[in-house]
């Protein structure tokens, strides 16, 4: 009877290609650097595939383009206060936040832990 209770290798394999599946989740935002607009499509595209395949990975992907698409809208407002000269300071700081967040998400998720960014306009649910 104990034996019911322990993951047979295929159920711990699935629970590790989840995990990995979330991380890259995360991760493929860095994408936005090589092409424009990679940052929402490539969690958006992994968000609608593993919708009904796996609600880790799809939560990981709606928190990860929550994020980005948050990260955009503050981008633009500090490009707006550029024209007042604070905008400058608010650059560097959200781009240095957004690579140690980014990294930190993709980090719990490899740990099957679930994550939720701060700051983040939750524009999907």
């Amino acid at each position: 009877m104990e034996d019911m209770f322990v993951p047979s290798e295929s159920e711990t394999l699935a629970g590790q290609d989840e995990k990995l599946w979330g991380m890259l989740s995360h991760l493929s935002t860095f994408l936005g650097g090589a092409f424009p607009i990679a940052n929402i499509i490539a969690p958006l595209i992994l968000m609608s595939y593993y919708q009904d395949k796996s609600e880790f990975v799809s939560n990981h992907a709606k928190e990860a383009l929550n994020f980005q698409i948050s990260l955009v809208l503050y981008y633009f407002i500090a490009g707006l206060l550029a024209f007042v000269f604070i905008g400058f300071l608010f650059i560097p700081i959200i781009f240095i936040g957004s690579i140690i967040l980014t990294i930190k998400a993709a980090l719990d998720a490899n740990k099957g832990e679930r994550v939720s960014y701060p700051f983040s306009i939750r524009f999907i649910k």
